[in-house]
């Protein structure tokens, strides 16, 4: 009998279908999104080099005080802002955005727009 795959390994698979078409340069990095259950992150990586340009997460201390919680959709959305934000000073304009195996729903979609009202284009 054939076990099911577990949650985990369904966005493994989903994340690596997605990184087999995204790839991040120095003129249009990848925005990469990692979501866990108490805290969502987000970095610019420029997959030429192999090197991440910037980050930022609920834990960073621009956001670590004014934030309730970390795990909520405007917890996300002041991520997608920050990221934006932390591009726009090092001159990055375009990003490719890599969801990661998530689904764009949620606190996902809610980082990208808030990096899109921002001033970041993807």
């Amino acid at each position: 009998m054939l076990k099911k795959p577990s949650r985990k390994e369904t966005r493994n698979r989903r994340r690596l279908r997605v990184r087999k078409k995204v790839w991040g340069t120095a003129e249009r990095p990848r925005l990469n999104v990692f979501r866990s259950l108490r805290h969502i992150y987000a970095q610019l990586v420029d997959d030429d080099r192999g090197i991440t340009l910037c980050a930022a997460s609920t834990l960073s201390p621009e956001l670590r005080d004014k934030l309730a919680s970390g795990s909520n959709t405007e917890a996300a959305r002041a991520v997608g802002e920050l990221i934006a934000r932390k591009a726009k000073d090092k001159g990055i304009e375009k990003v490719v955005f890599d969801r990661a195996g998530y689904l764009y729903h949620g606190r996902v979609k809610a980082l990208a727009e808030g990096a899109r009202a921002a001033g970041l284009q993807f």
